[in-house]
């Protein structure tokens, strides 16, 4: 298993800010979405934030998550479009640095925009 803490960190820190030339809006925009998809999914499979793997963030959670936004959080279309945006720019990021993730990631860049 993947320890996700590494690639998020070096995904927020380094890769958005300094290699893609992000705001810092941007940057934390795409933090607190993974705020929320990290605790929902440390609530959902009963571990701590901190023990989550990158191998734990399938399609079947991320779409669980998605629906979990719009309709616990009361969050609109737009929203969850903006939540999907990061976690795809975040596995675009690991398809290079986990190659055993590729299939993972596919799956999840296969997921389509809801329209508002």
């Amino acid at each position: 298993m993947t320890p996700i803490a590494p690639l998020i960190t070096s995904f927020l820190r380094e890769h958005l800010l300094v290699e893609q030339g992000c705001s810092p809006h941007t940057c934390e925009t795409y933090a607190h979405a993974f705020r929320l998809l990290f605790i929902f999914a440390s609530q959902r499979l009963g571990i701590r934030p901190s023990q989550i793997c990158l191998e734990q963030i399938d399609a079947t959670l991320t779409l669980s998550f998605l629906a979990h936004i719009e309709k616990q959080r009361s969050n609109s279309a737009a929203t969850r479009n903006g939540r999907l945006a990061a976690i795809k720019a975040f596995m675009r990021y690991v398809e290079f640095r986990v190659p055993s993730a590729l299939a993972q990631a596919r799956q999840i860049h296969a997921y389509r925009w809801k329209t508002p």
